[in-house]
């Protein structure tokens, strides 16, 4: 059997994976799809459009998702959620900790890029805090706390903590078929809620949701598939060619920031390559920046004044260190892990959008207060 290049073939990953993000970037400039915004259009004024183009991007990834496991495509049990740990504190507390920090950052891991993307020299600082503050929850002093303290505190499972594995025994049918009808009722619950929504059927709200879901299903494919190596020639292993953690990948934007960052600040060490995670945050500037100067909507943006960069850099760290001790974001956990039904994303989400909530309500009571 002929040997893959795996140079060649990591190339591939990586340019499909930054055309991708470049879709996510553009598709979120052109939409205003924000999680942290469908969450304060719902508190603020009673709005669900934007948390129906969230649900009905995460209707696709699941039903991609479910349908790729079916097709035998990818192997659930090789994705970076796959885990026999249910690490429900990590999310709870660190699933909390990045949607109070989100609201106060105007953005989640993904926003912050696309308002780059923008012309906002705010998300500029917010990415370099949130970078740095992932970072030292990766491998530094934030790192030693998480793992003293939330890390250890879980359920162990008998089979991986994800609803397909979990119900496939009982139902007996297998995974694959599982992870399909799972998919299917999960998926088209989400979709349906999304479309059934008053006046929500509009071209904008449509690229919204089935645009990011189908993004999300083809880094699926990209990493699972296409970078699948079923022996590496080197170390005679299975391998996932392209992702920084060895296994298959979607998006998420928290760890990538640290990445991009260690990967700048230390290029001419040849240990530190590209992966899809770096190209992934390249790609959704490029794209959004793309859209915005073809649309005039760039424009150059400055805090307004000490209390607006304080509030920024808070959030920047709480999303840095949350994000991490939550194993992802809005995208991350939100999107990617959600499609593959983990029961760590379904609390890390929960947690997300309790924590902005919270914040906006902080929001409202500091206002209050001041007048």
């Amino acid at each position: 059997m002929q040997s893959p290049d795996i140079p060649q073939l990591t190339h591939q990953v990586l340019w499909a994976a930054l055309a991708l993000s470049m879709v996510f970037g553009a598709v979120a400039q052109r939409t205003h799809f924000c999680t942290m915004g469908a969450v304060s259009d719902i508190v603020n004024m009673g709005d669900w459009t934007r948390m129906r183009q969230w649900a009905l991007a995460a209707g696709v990834a699941v039903l991609g998702f479910g349908a790729l496991v079916f097709s035998g495509r990818i192997d659930p049990s090789s994705t970076l959620y796959a885990s026999n740990r249910w690490l429900w504190l990590s999310a709870l507390v660190g699933g909390g900790m990045f949607g109070f920090g989100m609201v106060l950052a105007s953005g989640c891991g993904s926003k912050t890029l696309v308002r780059i993307g923008g012309g906002s020299l705010k998300a500029v600082v917010v990415f370099v805090v949130m970078a740095v503050a992932a970072g030292a929850t990766l491998r530094g002093i934030t790192a030693v706390v998480r793992v003293a303290t939330v890390d250890p505190v879980s359920w162990q499972l008998g089979t991986q903590a994800a609803l397909p594995q979990l119900l496939a025994p009982v139902a007996g049918w297998g995974l694959p078929a599982t992870s399909l009808a799972l998919g299917l009722v999960v998926g088209g619950a989400l979709v349906g809620w999304a479309l059934v929504g008053d006046g929500f059927v509009r071209a904008g709200n449509l690229l919204a949701g089935l645009g990011i879901g189908a993004v999300l299903v083809a880094m699926w494919w990209v990493s699972g598939h296409l970078g699948h190596v079923a022996e590496h020639p080197e170390t005679l292993q299975e391998a996932f060619v392209g992702t920084y953690s060895g296994r298959i990948e979607a998006l998420s934007f928290v760890a990538p920031y640290a990445h991009a960052l260690d990967w700048l600040m230390f290029f001419s060490d040849n240990s530190r390559v590209l992966t899809l995670g770096i190209v992934s945050v390249v790609g959704v500037v490029a794209g959004s920046a793309v859209v915005a100067l073809a649309s005039h909507r760039f424009r150059w943006e400055g805090f307004g004044g000490p209390g607006d960069l304080a509030n920024h850099l808070c959030g920047a760290v709480l999303m840095g260190v949350g994000g991490v001790t939550a194993m992802g974001c809005t995208i991350g956990q939100g999107l990617s892990g959600l499609s593959t039904l983990s029961l760590t994303s379904f609390v890390a989400l929960a947690a997300i959008l309790a924590g902005a909530v919270a914040a906006l309500r902080y929001q409202h009571w500091r206002l209050e207060r001041s007048a």
